[in-house]
């Protein structure tokens, strides 16, 4: 049998390439065009965000089994648990904000419309 994992560091390089192009993309994209794509992103359905946090999901699962049998650190199965409950933080950070995205998104782009006034960006973070 042969083994696969030629293939999918291919594929895994490939899909970092295609990740860093997209994110070029929507860097110069007009803003309508550029919240469009980021809803999509985000979408909770099918989005970007939600294949990456369950990426990293497996990859977390199967790290704690080969740390549990001597293969890798426990400090990496246990960073890699970190890095998908923060992912899924993220995630439920965006839950509340994927409706207003999809409504600017929908928007029909006007060019003679008066762009909404420029807002302080403050964090504030419910726990």
């Amino acid at each position: 049998m042969s083994h696969p994992a030629p293939y999918l560091m291919g594929l895994a390089d490939e899909i970092t390439r295609q990740l860093h192009l997209l994110a070029e993309h929507v860097a110069v994209l007009p803003p309508h065009q550029a919240t469009q794509v980021i809803a999509h992103i985000i979408n909770p359905d099918a989005g970007l965000l939600d294949s990456v946090t369950g990426l990293v999901s497996v990859s977390s699962t199967v790290a704690r089994v080969q740390a549990e049998r001597g293969v890798l650190p426990a400090e990496v199965a246990l960073a890699l648990g970190r890095a998908t409950n923060d992912l899924d933080a993220v995630g439920g950070d965006l839950d509340e904000h994927r409706d207003t995205l999809r409504r600017f998104g929908a928007q029909p782009a006007t060019g003679a419309a008066k762009p909404p006034a420029p807002a302080p960006l403050v964090v504030r973070r419910r726990r």
